[in-house]
């Protein structure tokens, strides 16, 4: 059969030019920045970390592979925009992703890193949790005087038979339903749970670790607990309180709640009436549902508009005035749900297509490795440039996905990028503050 892979492709004209196509550009690759991670990663040593938790119990003589390597490919290739396994199957033989993780031969086959994925354990996931607070322990260059633990659940839709797969009503849909805890923009954990359980029934337990862990590296520092009201358990506040923890969250509203702001509700739908515009009030009273143990802080934010009253709660043991503390302190936490976002659609967190719960479970926390390993590249590296507050996906379409020629021979590793690259500045700053 003859080769007529170089013989040129007809595409019309452009004026009196012919347009002619042929594949005969040598190694080209579309993921060019992905050395930019390379960088990052050997500057926080992020996938050495990650390889050090895996017990290799695979025959020596038979290894192609080192553990670091499969995870470096795994995560650079989320980065990169590869969400799942089958795509190393081509992704192996790119020259720039070989280079981002050390080799010049072929990259690990989606075999390969799908036994990696089925073989993960709890033990092990306990102790990526680990890595995930001692990266976040390490960008702090100071010591911080106060850390705000955010909380929140979300739904990870399932197709196919995976274990522990359950159907809930509210997504309809069977699903899982993962926990996150992020700190700021940093993921301190990411706890994959079945639908059937509570998300909060966890949450007394991991806050507990992540405490302790944050204030073995900073004694006596202050821990703010944020979450809205699905996370409003009494033993979860009480074991805060006896740990000498703060927190502030959201409480679901009751009958005996509406009862005691009932006389402003009236004042605000006759304020309204008036005005004819959107009334606002935030005070605060003490409460104890017929569970607790005492009476505790609630602020109440009611409002009164077009569509009638609109009254939120929330519980807390900070001090300060309550208007600061909703406007300011608990309205904040909307912002750890772009972060989930990020984690989850950016990076394919959401990507739970194993049969195995625990291979889902390190699907998970791979891609939020993959999120750590791309806000220490937005950290580090794009500070003062126009991707300093970029997104994720925004970063990997306008810093990673560069079209490149590579050329490789036995002393270097040539990267050709493209030279109308727009943002070719960014790059060149990036790569300048990440050089070793």
């Amino acid at each position: 059969m003859p080769n007529c892979t170089n013989e040129p492709i007809k595409l019309g004209r452009v004026g009196r030019r012919v347009v002619e196509a042929s594949f005969d550009g040598g190694d080209i690759v579309s993921d060019g920045g992905v050395l930019l991670l390379r960088q990052v990663d050997q500057r926080i040593g992020l996938s050495k970390a990650i390889a050090r938790v895996f017990e290799d119990r695979r025959r020596r003589a038979s290894v192609s592979h080192s553990m670091r390597d499969l995870l470096a490919q795994r995560v650079y290739g989320l980065c990169c925009g590869w969400e799942d396994v089958c795509d190393h199957n081509v992704l192996r033989r790119d020259l720039a992703m070989q280079t981002a993780v050390g080799r010049a031969d072929d990259l690990a086959s989606a075999p390969t890193l799908s036994r990696l994925e089925t073989s993960s354990t709890r033990a092990q996931a306990a102790a990526l949790h680990g890595v995930l607070l001692d990266q976040f322990i390490a960008s702090k260059a100071k010591r911080p005087k106060e850390l705000v633990l955010d909380i929140d659940a979300t739904h990870m839709p399932l197709h196919g038979e995976q274990e522990k797969s359950h159907f809930h009503r509210y997504y309809d849909n069977y699903c899982y339903l993962p926990l996150y805890v992020f700190c700021g923009q940093d993921i301190l954990a990411c706890v994959l749970r079945p639908s059937s359980r509570d998300p909060a029934g966890i949450l007394s337990a991991l806050i507990k670790l992540i405490s302790r862990r944050l204030r073995q590296a900073w004694p006596r520092i202050r821990i703010i607990v944020r979450g809205d009201s699905g996370f409003c358990r009494h033993q979860a506040l009480r074991r805060f309180e006896k740990w000498g923890l703060h927190y502030i969250v959201g409480l679901q509203k009751n009958s005996a709640l509406l009862q005691r702001v009932e006389l402003a509700e009236l004042a605000l739908a006759e304020m309204y009436q008036k005005a004819g515009s959107k009334q606002r009030m935030i005070g605060e009273f003490t409460y104890a549902a017929g569970t607790w143990d005492r009476q505790r802080r609630v602020i109440a934010r009611l409002e009164h508009d077009a569509r009638g009253a609109n009254p939120r709660f929330i519980v807390t043991n900070l001090t300060g005035g309550p208007k600061a503390l909703y406007e300011r302190v608990y309205c904040a936490r909307g912002e750890a749900e772009n972060r989930i976002k990020e984690a989850q659609l950016d990076l394919f967190g959401r990507r739970a297509s194993c049969h195995k719960f625990q291979a889902n479970q390190l699907r998970l926390l791979l891609a939020a490795f993959a999120y750590t390993l791309m806000i220490n590249l937005r950290r580090l590296a794009l500070v003062g440039t126009e991707l300093a507050r970029a997104c994720t996906a925004t970063i990997r379409i306008k810093l990673l996905k560069i079209g490149a020629a590579v050329v490789r021979n036995t002393r270097r590793v040539r990267v050709m990028l493209a030279s109308q690259h727009p943002l070719k500045h960014v790059f060149l700053t990036a790569a300048r503050a990440l050089a070793p």
